[in-house]
């Protein structure tokens, strides 16, 4: 057998967020936000995978988002590389959805609670050893919660997360070792496979259950990515900060269209080494907005 890595943005989606992906999400949601413990008891993934709409990187398979019964938001990302201001970029997005459920004039206690759900395949906290760790708003002094919890944030730091597959015990643990290493599997190991929502995540995640279009669109979005990069290093190699900034709006057009002027000077402009971040996190945009609040927080 040969698995995708569910690190790939649609596998994740396809794998989290399809028709008949609900009880292996209720099972990852259960490990991550409660320990395991079986507290989500049903929930509704919005915009299920759909692979008649390959669009673009990031855009259709970024996010899943989920209703849980109690009627409190989950929003998942998986983020695989470092993206400058990324840490507000998770924040934005929380407020965002907080925000998005009320219309104008809409009453306050209308809104539910959201929970963000982010993995990423670097570090983002090094002085927390933990490979999880969720975050509420605290009084600073007495470390008090906030009166609620309408907003939440969980972070799953994939490299942290060093067990091997014979010292696997918790559900936690088997979530976050399907994650990181599904891609070098070969088998359905025996510790994962006692859990039926991981062996069905695993069974998704066989190739032979992707068709010959999806695993073209995998194909075509690596090849993208190393292009992409191998573009911007033969500018670097060059030493030509011009042609590299031409590149980049290359990609920026390519993204989102013909941009206006006044965006394509700001990124003219950029720095040699802002120049790369930017490219390192375009693909993560999901839209114009993004790239402006990328420009802002330089």
């Amino acid at each position: 057998m040969r698995f995708i890595s569910p690190k790939i943005d649609y596998a994740f989606k396809k794998i989290f967020g399809s028709n008949q992906s609900q009880q292996i999400l209720i099972s990852f949601l259960n490990a991550i936000i409660y320990d395991g413990e079986n507290i989500i008891q049903s929930l509704t993934i919005k915009n299920p995978y759909n692979p008649s709409k390959i669009e673009s990187l990031k855009d259709t398979y970024l996010d899943i988002r989920a209703t849980l019964s109690d009627k409190s938001i989950v929003i998942i990302e998986m983020q695989v590389s470092r993206m400058q201001a990324f840490n507000k970029r998770v924040a934005y997005n929380l407020c965002k959805t907080y925000a998005n459920q009320l219309e104008k004039g809409e009453l306050y206690f209308l809104l539910n609670p959201v929970i963000a759900v982010t993995i990423t395949d670097f570090n983002m906290f090094d002085e927390l050893p933990k490979a999880i760790n969720r975050f509420v708003f605290k009084e600073e002094t007495k470390n008090v919660a906030y009166i609620g919890d309408d907003l939440r944030l969980i972070f799953v730091e994939l490299p942290k997360f060093q067990k091997k597959l014979e010292e696997l015990e918790s559900l936690i643990d088997k979530w976050i070792f399907f994650l990181k290493e599904t891609a070098s599997l070969d088998i359905i190991p025996e510790p994962l496979g006692e859990v039926p929502e991981i062996e069905r995540a695993l069974n998704i995640a066989n190739q032979a259950n992707f068709s010959r279009e999806e695993l073209e669109e995998f194909d075509r979005r690596a090849i993208m990515f190393q292009d992409e990069r191998g573009k911007i290093n033969y500018a670097k190699e060059e030493g030509r900060a011009e042609g590299k900034a031409e590149v980049v709006m290359l990609l920026v057009n390519q993204r989102f269209g013909e941009v206006d002027k006044d965006i394509s000077d700001r990124v003219s402009n950029l720095s040699s080494e802002n120049l790369e971040s930017l490219v390192k996190a375009l693909f993560d945009f999901n839209s114009l907005a993004d790239l402006l609040s990328w420009l802002e927080n330089l």
